[in-house]
């Protein structure tokens, strides 16, 4: 005979322990990823603003007196003109920008820089861009590319959506397997096994 008592029901006792410490660990791990969630969700929204300001589709022009900086948010156009030697915006400038074969005229802003709102600023690949500048009895052309690539924000939330749901149906899974493994033992206890 053993020392120590039934093995049996100390192997259970143990199963016990650990199954409480696995269920104990897996409840506190989920509530972490619950909790930390509006955290990283906040962070995320944080860099992918930064990142769309790093990544808007850009265009430069130069001529020897003039720098124009367009920048691309969905249909407008936010345009810096400034002149090289000190970098000062251009007071006092007519602008109208040349785009795909079509004129478009522009929006003077109160802060220096100029708007322009179109729809050809949505269509993707690449299109040549000329700054018409008419500044007293002066008309200089500055000459440019814009590219403008595919948006790949859709496909994104696509995958973001995706894994969030491999997450929940993998938790889904584990806890499952805690309920059979449980409700099994809770029968083995009670047929005396």
């Amino acid at each position: 005979m053993r020392r120590g008592g039934n093995g049996l029901a100390n192997v259970c006792a143990m199963a016990k322990v650990y199954a409480l410490a696995f269920a104990w660990t897996l409840t506190l791990t989920i509530f972490c990823w619950l909790a930390s969630g509006p955290i990283l969700c906040a962070a995320a929204a944080a860099d992918s603003t930064t990142d769309a300001a790093k990544t808007a589709p850009r265009v430069e022009a130069r001529s020897a007196d003039l720098l124009a900086v367009g920048i691309v948010r969905n249909d407008r156009m936010v345009i810096h003109l400034s002149r090289l030697l000190d970098n000062a915006p251009v007071q006092g400038a007519s602008l109208t920008v040349l785009l795909r074969g079509t004129m478009h005229p522009t929006v003077a802003e109160a802060d220096g820089s100029f708007t322009l709102q179109s729809k050809d600023l949505g269509l993707e690949g690449a299109a040549a861009v000329v700054f018409e500048v008419a500044q007293g009895g002066v008309h200089e052309d500055l000459k440019g590319t814009l590219e403008i690539a595919g948006s790949s924000d859709k496909a994104e939330d696509k995958n973001s959506a995706r894994q969030l749901g491999w997450w929940v149906l993998n938790f889904a899974v584990c806890i499952g397997f805690l309920m059979l493994l449980s409700r099994r033992r809770k029968a083995a206890e009670a047929r005396g096994e």
